[in-house]
């Protein structure tokens, strides 16, 4: 994964925005510790530090996978707003995930989501979920959102 001084300025600006306005508006996304780290026109990639607040079996120390969804779900819709190139209110109608083997304990998450078909009323977006090596994610998933223009 590149680092932030990769980015031009411009994309840095949208990285620190976009963190800023979750951080402000989705509490719980804020209490996981999520953050977009790379944004492309399609696409978005968002990482969940590993907690161990957010063990779901203390004696694995593997990560919970409510938490992984949440991951997997704002990355995704992070994706969309991405292709549509705007703020409009979404929320997600589906989202299927294939857990494909645990969450490394003491390992942070990061997801990528593409948003690969945009219709008027409707995002269609898939994503994988990995510990740095997307030839081994620990979660596979696809998913559709709801664009509601007003």
């Amino acid at each position: 994964m590149a680092s932030d001084d990769a980015f031009p300025p411009d994309r840095q600006q949208m990285i620190e925005s976009i963190n800023r306005f979750m951080d402000d508006s989705v509490p719980h996304n804020r209490e996981l510790g999520l953050s977009v780290v790379e944004l492309g026109a399609e696409e978005a990639t968002m990482r969940l530090p590993y907690s161990e607040k957010l063990v779901g079996n203390p004696e694995t120390g593997v990560l919970h996978g409510g938490a992984v969804t949440t991951l997997i779900d704002a990355t995704c819709g992070i994706a969309v707003f991405m292709k549509m190139a705007r703020l409009a209110r979404i929320a997600t109608l589906d989202l299927r995930i294939d857990y494909l083997h645990p969450a490394t304990p003491g390992k942070d998450l990061l997801a990528r989501a593409e948003c690969y078909k945009l219709t008027r009323a409707v995002a269609f977006v898939r994503a994988l979920a990995h510990h740095g090596d997307v030839d081994n994610p620990v979660a596979s998933a696809q998913g559709t959102f709801i664009i509601v223009e007003d």
